[in-house]
C-alpha cells in the first residue's frame, strides 16, 4: 500500500515524470463518468484520477488531507473552469461536500502518493534520512510521539496488526530499551535499530524495517478507522445508482471493502436454522467482478500497480444502513490522542 496513482515519481535520470493513475482504464470503466455527472474523488494526489475524470465530461468534487496536494492542485482547478472543485478534507468527511440530491459517483484510492514517499522531510521512507513524521495531513500526533511515547504492549499491537510483522515483540522491547538513552528522531534512526534486532536475511525481499514503518503510517493517519467511515459516509452520499470504486494497495484494506460490500448485499438476520428474522434490502450490488486486479503488462510497466485491487459497488435505493465499526472487527489499539504533546 504505498501508491496513490495520482502521486508524481522520478524517472532513471532524476528528472521528473507524470505518475500514471493505477488501474484508470478499469476504474473509468466501474465508474462511468460522462457529462451532466457529478463524481467525488476523495484522493486527489496529483490529480490523476481527477483528470480522467474530468476529460470524459463530468464534474469533479476532489479532497485531499495533504495541504501540500491542495497547494499543488490549484493550477488545475483554474484550469477547468469551474468543473473543479478542490478541498482541504480527511474523505471520512466526505459527505459533508455531497450536494443534497447526490453523487454519481466517488473514487478512493487508499495509500500514500509518491509525492509523500519521495520527500525525507514528510518522514514516510527510510531510504533517505528525515524527521519521523508520516503525518498525511502534517498536523496532529506524529510517528516519533508513538515510538517514543507508546506502551510497549501497544507497540507490539501496532506492529503485530497493521504491519504484519512477526518480530513484533523483539523489535518494542529493542525501542523501549534505547529511547531511554535517547528518543527516535529520524527515520533512519529508526530504521537502523531495526536492522540489528531483525538483520535481513538472504531470502528477504523487503527490508526488515518495512512493516514496522508500514504500521507506523497506517496507525498515525487512521487509515484504517478513515477507510471504514468513508464507506460508510459513500453509502449516504451516492444517489441510486450511484457508483462507489475503491483501489486499496494491502490486505488489510481490502479486507475491510470486502466486507463492506458483502455486508451491503442485503441478507436475512439470524440463524440459518430458523426462519428470518428481518430481510435486509441491498445498498449496494456489485459491479462487474467482485475484484479485479492490474493486468501482467500494467504490474510490470508500473510496480506498484502490481498488489492494487479494484472493488466496486451500484448504490441501490434502500435506505443507508447504520455506521457499525464493530463490522470490521478492528483490534484496541492504543489512542492517538495520549501520544502527543
Amino acid at each position: 500500500m504505498v501508491a496513490n496513482p495520482g502521486g508524481g515519481s522520478t524517472d532513471a535520470g532524476g528528472g521528473p515524470v507524470r505518475h500514471i493513475p493505477v488501474l484508470l482504464g478499469e476504474v473509468l470503466a466501474a465508474l462511468a463518468p460522462a457529462p451532466g455527472k457529478l463524481i467525488l474523488d476523495g484522493t486527489f494526489g496529483a490529480g490523476g484520477y481527477s483528470s480522467a475524470i474530468l476529460a470524459a465530461g463530468a464534474e469533479v468534487i476532489a479532497l485531499d488531507r495533504d495541504p501540500s496536494a491542495i497547494a499543488a492542485g490549484q493550477a488545475m482547478v483554474a484550469a477547468h473552469a469551474g468543473r473543479l472543485r478542490l478541498i482541504h478534507s480527511q474523505f471520512s468527511n466526505l459527505a459533508d461536500h455531497a450536494p443534497q440530491g447526490g453523487l454519481d459517483g466517488i473514487v478512493l484510492d487508499i495509500g500514500v502518493s509518491s509525492m509523500q514517499i519521495d520527500e525525507p522531510e514528510r518522514g514516510f521512507s527510510f531510504q533517505k534520512s528525515g524527521p519521523l513524521d508520516m503525518r498525511m495531513s502534517a498536523t496532529g500526533v506524529s510517528a516519533a510521539d508513538v515510538v517514543n511515547r507508546a506502551k510497549v504492549a501497544d507497540l507490539i499491537r501496532i506492529f503485530h496488526f497493521l504491519g504484519e510483522e512477526n518480530q513484533a515483540p523483539r523489535i518494542a522491547h529493542a525501542i523501549e530499551k534505547r529511547r531511554e538513552e535517547k528518543p527516535f528522531e529520524t527515520t533512519r534512526d529508526l530504521a537502523g535499530l531495526i536492522e540489528l534486532v531483525t538483520p535481513r536475511k538472504m531470502k528477504d525481499k523487503i527490508h526488515p524495517a518495512t512493516r514496522v514503518f508500514q504500521a507506523l503510517r497506517i496507525f498515525v493517519n487512521d487509515e484504517l478507522g478513515e477507510l471504514a467511515q468513508a464507506l460508510f459516509a459513500a453509502e449516504r452520499a451516492l444517489k441510486p445508482g450511484g457508483r462507489l470504486v475503491v483501489v486499496t494497495f494491502h490486505s488489510l484494506e481490502d479486507r475491510i471493502v470486502k466486507k463492506f460490500f458483502s455486508d451491503r448485499a442485503g441478507k436475512a438476520t439470524g440463524s440459518r436454522h430458523l426462519p428470518a428474522a428481518h430481510q435486509r434490502a441491498a445498498t449496494f450490488t456489485v459491479i462487474g467482478k467482485p475484484m479485479v486486479s492490474a493486468s501482467e503488462a500494467e504490474a510490470e510497466a508500473n510496480p506498484r500497480a502490481r498488489s492494487a485491487k479494484l472493488r466496486a459497488g451500484l448504490r441501490t435505493d434502500a435506505a443507508a444502513e447504520a455506521a457499525d465499526m464493530s463490522l470490521f472487527g478492528f483490534p484496541n489499539l492504543a489512542t492517538l490522542g495520549k501520544l502527543g504533546g
